[in-house]
């Protein structure tokens, strides 16, 4: 071969892009470069996002086009290989029956190989596609299970990354000129907790032989930095402590490192400790645009999705939050024609947006996902028209305010 080049197309969320650069990292450690465009590399790397039906169908298509490209270069004698990771290999890999795997070489039979993430570790740093922001893992997997979310089937239970990691990455950026940085997981708020109570007593990824990230078993049981103790952060919820977290104290650490601004997503209403809205308030470098998924105003609905608040308790926490950083815009995330909403509860949820004033909302319209409580037990009975309509009035309400300070 008289060049190896790789081209990395990514779907779907910030960790998705974090991914990705490691990908990058991993594969120009072997002596690859970057291919200028996807039809000109013998390596085609598809980081997959499945946490709805337009993504995965994304998927299908491109990778479609690219077979037929794959048959035009195999008759020029040409190396070209398409590998697939993500989300929906992590979906696959597991399924213990095999099934979903199947499926996917079914739908996609040009796939070279379909590559869990995990065997793309953290020995390098990262590619990085910016040289002034960068994305810093600090979790992966959730525990939470919402009815309509794929995230713990996809990436596994939540396990947290080792916090002298974090902190040393941080550094390094810090040394290297970074101005900002953003600390990803699917729940955020959560960090740490199974360092302190032990991976044996909580719910952790356990689906693969090696986890995610390579935990250091002198975290368990006990938590210290720079050889002081710390005590964690329970968060209360339902009027009894559920979890302990780190997560207030890690922000902290990481804000006092001096840059310029230090962000966070994405964050559970239900983890968001009275400490960690104490930490904000107290560092100006911290973000004042705050990521909140709501997914529905209504309680039967939040019921229905296993979201373990009310519509009462949100509103609360934005207040609680405006109290002590005046300063402060939200954005969230919103579900539209989920299981079973009807119009009233729908407008309980256009009521409640009208109350926070959100500055930016990613609206979905509900689509089933494999293995979800929702799809087991509940019936999506929304018809598309109706979701539709749903989507575009929640989209003009929140989101021109944001498309008309884009074009300002």
């Amino acid at each position: 071969m008289k060049s190896r080049t790789y081209y990395i197309k990514t779907f779907g969320c910030q960790q998705n892009v974090a991914d990705s650069e490691r990908i990058a990292k991993a594969f120009e450690s072997r002596g690859f470069r970057p291919a200028k465009a996807i039809d000109t590399a013998n390596y085609v790397v598809i980081n997959t996002c499945m946490v709805r039906q337009s993504a995965e169908n994304r998927v299908y298509g491109l990778v479609n086009n690219l077979a037929k490209l794959k048959r035009q270069k195999q008759k020029n004698n040409e190396f070209f290989k398409i590998i697939v990771t993500g989300c929906m290999v992590g979906l696959a890999f597991r399924d213990k029956t095999g099934k979903y795997l199947q499926r996917l070489k079914s739908i996609m039979p040009s796939v070279d190989e379909f590559m869990p993430i995990e065997e793309v570790g953290f020995d390098n740093e990262p590619l990085r596609q910016d040289n002034k922001k960068a994305w810093v893992p600090i979790s992966n997997g959730c525990n939470n299970f919402c009815t309509f979310c794929v995230v713990p089937f996809t990436r596994g239970r939540e396990i947290s990354r080792p916090f002298n990691d974090i902190i040393n990455e941080c550094i390094n950026l810090k040394n290297k000129g970074y101005e900002e940085i953003v600390l990803l997981g699917q729940n955020v708020n959560s960090y740490g907790a199974d360092l302190i109570m032990g991976q044996e007593n909580i719910q952790v990824m356990r689906d693969f032989g090696k986890n995610y990230f390579d935990t250091d078993s002198s975290y368990v049981g006990s938590f210290s930095f720079n050889g002081k103790k710390i005590k964690p952060v329970y968060v209360k919820h339902l009027g009894r402590l559920r979890i302990p977290t780190l997560f207030p104290f890690l922000l902290e650490e990481v804000a006092k490192l001096g840059f310029k601004k230090v962000d966070f997503i994405s964050s559970n209403p239900w983890d968001f400790s009275d400490e960690l809205i104490d930490v904000i308030s107290r560092n100006e470098n911290i973000t004042r645009v705050i990521h909140l998924p709501l997914q529905s105003g209504d309680d039967e609905v939040l019921k229905r999705m296993n979201r373990w608040y009310t519509s009462k308790d949100y509103l609360n926490l934005i207040n609680k939050i405006r109290k002590k950083v005046p300063s402060v815009e939200f954005t969230t995330d919103i579900i539209v024609g989920f299981c079973g909403e009807t119009d009233k509860q729908f407008e309980n949820t256009v009521k409640l947006a009208k109350m926070v004033g959100f500055s930016k909302a990613y609206i979905a319209m509900y689509s089933q996902r494999p293995f979800t409580a929702a799809v087991k037990v509940m019936e999506d009975n929304v018809p598309f028209e109706e979701k539709k309509r749903r989507w575009l009035i929640l989209d003009k309400l929140i989101n021109h305010r944001y498309r008309d300070d884009q074009e300002n």
